[in-house]
């Protein structure tokens, strides 16, 4: 079984072990690894130095599979303990994050970054420099593709000009619509941009199994979401019970019942939920099966429009960092 041990055998199953088994199982299962985001040197991505054991970068060299892994990652947010996150888009800083990223990843030269993303967009520069500052890294050989993550439209449509991007970072989900009403997914269906949804079971909201607050650890940063404060979490509830009852129907998961919707409702989506557990990837793959007709994508629709989301997605020092329209580029 692929990540397990040898009958008779005991194995500690440590955040490493774990990573990599997740990574070796999804490689053999045809699914692609999602993004992983750069961090300070100071507090290097956990992720990034995960993948760079020499058990994974072993496993490279001796299965030959690197060409069969899309790796993406990405840079724009420092976060450092005990100190609120900053988001940092100057170019000497976005070559310094691509090239920690690199070396965290233990990438050899000429082997590039398959997609590399702005993830947080700063609104005080604009997008022409960032995005100026990445195509450098695409001539230089460092990336092969450029993605933004929470831009508007009209920032996509401005970057676009300066060199294409190919997937744009979004939260979308029963949850999240706003994309839908803003012009941005239009934006990327006009110019073939891939839309890539984070969180499209709303931190765990729509895989049904989470109750109350209370299910949540202590050190859980979901305590500190609004829509999953003690007052808003009952009410959100209803919106997961009623997609339930509507995955029931066809004898799936509100999880996979999410994924379907996002699959026949968006263009070029490529879904990005995440998971600890192998048998929840299985899960998820498994929405491929999931057909909605016509009738049925009303029904989700009819109970998304209807509901009441409460609560904002993202803590209130984050949100002047969705849907990024930046300042004019004044040459």
């Amino acid at each position: 079984m692929l990540g397990g041990s040898p009958s008779g055998t005991r194995r500690t199953c440590t955040p490493t072990t774990k990573t990599f088994s997740r990574g070796r199982y999804s490689t053999a299962s045809g699914v692609e690894r999602g993004p992983r985001k750069e961090k300070p040197l100071s507090a290097p991505s956990s992720t990034e130095t995960l993948l760079t054991t020499r058990a994974t970068q072993s496993w490279f060299q001796r299965s030959g599979r690197r060409q069969d892994i899309f790796l993406a990652t990405k840079f724009g947010i420092q976060q450092r303990p005990g100190l609120p996150s900053s988001i940092h888009n100057e170019p000497g800083y976005v070559r310094e994050a691509c090239l920690r990223s690199r070396a965290r990843l233990g990438l050899a030269d000429g082997d590039a970054i398959d997609l590399y993303y702005c993830h947080r967009i700063d609104p005080e520069q604009p997008i022409e420099v960032t995005m100026r500052a990445m195509k450098q890294l695409v001539d230089d050989g460092l990336v092969k593709h450029l993605g933004l993550s929470e831009c508007s439209a009209a920032t996509l449509r401005r970057a676009h000009r300066v060199h294409p991007v190919a997937a744009v970072q979004v939260e979308v989900s029963p949850f999240a619509v706003d994309a839908f009403h803003n012009g941005l997914l239009r934006a990327c269906e006009e110019l073939g941009v891939a839309v890539v949804p984070y969180s499209p079971f709303s931190r765990g909201f729509l895989t049904g199994k989470i109750r109350s607050p209370d299910d949540f650890d202590a050190t859980d940063r979901r305590r500190i979401l609004p829509r999953f404060s003690a007052e808003n979490f009952p009410k959100n509830l209803a919106l997961v019970d009623r997609l339930q009852a509507l995955a029931a129907q066809k004898k799936c998961t509100v999880g996979q019942l999410s994924l379907a919707w996002l699959g026949a409702s968006v263009k070029m989506v490529v879904p990005i939920p995440g998971t600890t557990r192998i048998r929840n990837l299985e899960e998820n793959v498994g929405s491929l099966d999931v057909q909605l007709s016509p009738k049925e994508l009303e029904e989700i629709n009819a109970v998304i429009q209807a509901a009441e989301v409460q609560g904002d997605r993202h803590p209130s020092s984050m949100m002047p960092y969705l849907y990024v329209d930046t300042v004019a580029l004044s040459e």
